[in-house]
């Protein structure tokens, strides 16, 4: 079995999960926050939403940095509405599920690198950073918006088992 292969399962799984937790962003609270240090709901959200596209730039660049010496640092696109921010996440989850699947196993294995300013963040195989910088990091910021809701005193989505309501 591929590398891509054994990892697709999961991917899908993890997006079909993340959908479920966006699609109840409601619109009126883009702006809320529970602590004035926190993100803002929408826009925890629309990191969210950005996150696939990482499988993209991993599986795409030997290396990417998130804020070039001499340049702008980099900017995801925001969604504003409920329906731009599902339509964002569809159209990562798409591309990022066409790279994955497309990437041979010498690919995956090869070298990718996370720089910020020029210095290096992390170097490691192109299939850890999908698990590692894309999934899981995309989990521990849906965690963060499932407790949004619970604190802005919103349903919360079932994600590894019943709706916590």
């Amino acid at each position: 079995m591929s590398l891509a292969t054994s990892i697709l399962p999961e991917f899908d799984h993890e997006m079909t999960t993340t959908r479920r937790v966006l699609a109840q962003v409601p619109p009126d609270r883009f702006g809320w926050k529970p602590h004035p240090k926190s993100w803002p709901m929408g826009g925890l959200a629309n990191h969210i939403s950005n996150l696939p596209h990482w499988a993209v730039i991993t599986i795409q660049q030997d290396s990417f940095d998130v804020a070039p010496p001499g340049d702008a640092p980099f900017r995801a696109p925001e969604a504003k509405t409920p329906a731009e921010l599902m339509a964002q996440f569809e159209r990562n989850v798409a591309a990022a599920r066409e790279a994955i699947s497309g990437a041979g196993d010498a690919l995956l294995m090869k070298p990718w690198t996370l720089q910020s300013g020029g210095q290096t963040v992390f170097t490691m195989p192109r299939v850890a950073a999908l698990r590692f910088f894309v999934m899981n990091h995309l989990i521990h910021h849906r965690g963060q918006l499932s407790l949004y809701f619970r604190l802005a005193d919103l349903p919360v989505p079932a994600v590894y088992g019943p709706p916590g309501s």
